[in-house]
């Protein structure tokens, strides 16, 4: 009888501990996106522009549908955006669509934009009423921390971005949303590629996402969903061979981009400016 007591202390001394756990943020209670769902992306121009052919909205559902999950996408982007509009939209953009799933992508503008910005305590509390709204909808929320503007972290507007991408990560914690923490992931992919200072990695303009930035954010949120580094691995090689845009120019595969990308390193230039310089001196050579 004795022992019996035992064991049932035990047992709920376990479970109270597991519950506390999650109840912290300090580990999740399972959340994965199932066959059929639906997922909104709630965005800005980042996300706007993030479907076809190469966005990470589409990365994300081909990621998935790798693993015989069929999702259905809503873009809820609109370049611009700063979270006090994408508070105001949600109910029509993302709620009345009744998604399974919302990804949070937000911030940047908040920042970026300066004057018209948002402050960070203003912004934390539309953050926290979107992501509430969301819950009480019924819906699963997976926060996005924003990305980067430049690709150099130790530029003003980023330095000023680790306080609203601080907050992002605590609040997922108390709200038991799941995190890809895409500021982390750009700024680890940008040191190791090493590239001179002034030629992007990630980006086309330092703010938007080319072919590699837009992977870099899929596996992100793949990752969330338990995604494994072979898996990711094998993605990653099938996405290179997809066409995407540099800049509303050219339009180029993800491993034509990182072949560019590498001469442009060379030469201590971006992308665009190479690209510019041939295209220069092929249409010098027709002239002649």
């Amino acid at each position: 009888m004795l022992k019996r007591k035992k064991v049932s202390r035990l047992i709920v001394a376990v479970v109270s501990g597991i519950v506390s756990l999650i109840s912290s943020g300090k580990i999740h209670a399972q959340q994965l996106i199932k066959n059929k769902e639906t997922i909104a992306f709630l965005g800005n121009s980042i996300t706007q522009f993030a479907g076809p052919p190469a966005g990470y909205i589409t990365l994300v559902a081909n990621g998935l549908e790798s693993r015989g999950i069929k999702v259905k996408t809503i873009n809820a982007g609109v370049s611009g955006n700063v979270s006090t509009q994408m508070l105001d939209r949600e109910d029509a953009d993302v709620i009345s669509k009744k998604p399974d799933w919302m990804t949070l992508s937000c911030g940047v503008n908040d920042v970026w934009h300066g004057a018209k910005g948002v402050p960070l305590e203003q912004y934390k509390i539309n953050i926290a009423k979107i992501v509430d709204k969301a819950q009480a909808a019924g819906i699963k929320v997976i926060i996005l921390t924003a990305t980067m503007i430049t690709e150099d972290q130790s530029a003003e507007f980023n330095q000023k971005l680790v306080a609203y991408n601080d907050f992002l990560r605590q609040l997922a914690k108390e709200k038991n949303c799941l995190l890809a923490d895409l500021n982390a992931d750009m700024q680890a992919e940008i040191a190791q590629a090493n590239a001179p200072k002034g030629v992007n990695v990630l980006t086309n303009d330092g703010v938007h996402m080319n072919a590699l930035g837009y992977q870099m954010m899929a596996i992100g949120i793949l990752k969330t969903q338990g995604f494994t580094p072979t898996e990711i691995a094998a993605l990653k090689e099938k996405w290179m061979d997809y066409q995407t845009e540099v800049d509303p120019k050219y339009k180029l595969s993800a491993h034509q981009f990182q072949k560019l990308l590498q001469v442009a390193k060379s030469q201590g230039m971006s992308v665009n400016d190479l690209l510019s310089k041939e295209i220069g001196k092929i249409i010098d050579g027709y002239v002649k």
